[in-house]
């Protein structure tokens, strides 16, 4: 099978991976394709979104159209890191009698993870899943154990409750591919799902795609050729954030404190491929970074003092530079 067959057949399955979503979650179709994208990309994500969104059911759902194992880790100020990795136990031989140590996964082992208010946990802890996001494995008494593929962190962010919250440094946001907003539901969306979760609702959900046919559908992003003025484009926006770099754009220089590292723009063009390939598309164009530069940017840079005085958000900075010539 050649590239454009794999699109082809990439495109459909994404059309059936909505209609299956479409039983149990309402609305929220720009976010499922989202992390679709992510997904195809091999990134982690950010989400953010007040409580009561179905954050979890969401992720769940997409764990079972996708036939990956699942795992929900709820963070809180006593989480310690082998609660997330695991841990190593003394165990006897009942026939030998003698002792060893055995490890016992933790459930960082699992294809999805959902790492629910990540915020609300040490920065110890944090960086115990945030090195497992990095490495694709966990270390225990000397031991490396690998982590089961396709391996997808995403967590959670209240943004309404900060007391006794820790928040992540910016390196550590910069380790995942997409920061995504999660908004709420229109009226009438707002209306079905009261009918949905007030009523029965023994739906169970087709496994659309398998983790093998995923991995090779990472492995088809990776081989989509992308023009060079697309990537120049994209390198240059991610350029224009960056107070040290003289393309920046004067109304910004006085908006921003730091802006986004190379990591951006390697993400921009890799999001941008997933984009244009889940529009039955084979190679991106300018318009699928566009589509993208929010999700992959927004957590990237940090606005000054002067911009937070004036209710300025990262998202209206990246609205401005779009708007640059």
């Amino acid at each position: 099978m050649n590239n454009i067959e794999k699109v082809e057949e990439l495109f459909s399955i994404k059309s059936h991976l909505e209609n299956e979503i479409g039983k149990v979650i309402i609305g929220q179709n720009k976010i499922i394709n989202q992390l679709f994208i992510a997904f195809l990309c091999r990134g982690h994500v950010m989400l953010e979104g007040v409580p009561g969104l179905a954050k979890t059911l969401l992720i769940k759902t997409l764990s079972e159209a996708m036939d990956l194992n699942f795992s929900r880790i709820q963070f809180t100020p006593d989480l310690m890191p082998t609660d997330i990795t695991g841990t190593e136990v003394l165990e006897e031989d009942t026939t030998t009698g003698k002792r060893a140590f055995k490890f016992f996964k933790g459930p960082v082992f699992a294809n999805i993870i959902l790492a629910d208010e990540i915020n609300r946990t040490p920065p110890k802890t944090q960086a115990a899943l945030l090195e497992a996001m990095q490495e694709n494995r966990v270390t225990a008494n000397g031991k490396t154990y690998t982590l089961d593929q396709p391996f997808f962190v995403l967590a959670t962010q209240n943004p309404i409750e900060q007391e006794g919250t820790y928040p992540l440094p910016e390196a550590q946001l910069d380790r995942f591919l997409f920061k995504l907003t999660i908004e709420y539901p229109s009226a009438n969306e707002e209306v079905d799902i009261v009918k949905s979760t007030t009523g029965i609702n023994n739906e169970k959900l087709l496994a659309i795609i398998g983790q093998k046919q995923l991995i090779q559908f990472q492995e088809l992003i990776r081989k989509i050729p992308v023009a060079d003025n697309v990537i120049k484009y994209a390198v240059n926006f991610v350029r224009k954030t960056r107070t040290t770099d003289d393309i920046m754009p004067k109304s910004i220089q006085k908006l921003l404190d730091w802006g986004a590292g190379p990591r951006a723009s390697v993400g921009l063009i890799l999001a941008a491929k997933a984009t244009a390939v889940l529009n039955n598309r084979t190679t991106p164009d300018i318009s699928d970074v566009q589509e993208i530069i929010k999700p992959v940017l927004r957590h990237r840079i940090i606005p000054n003092f002067n911009a937070e005085s004036e209710g300025i958000t990262s998202d209206d900075i990246l609205d401005l530079i779009l708007q640059d010539k």
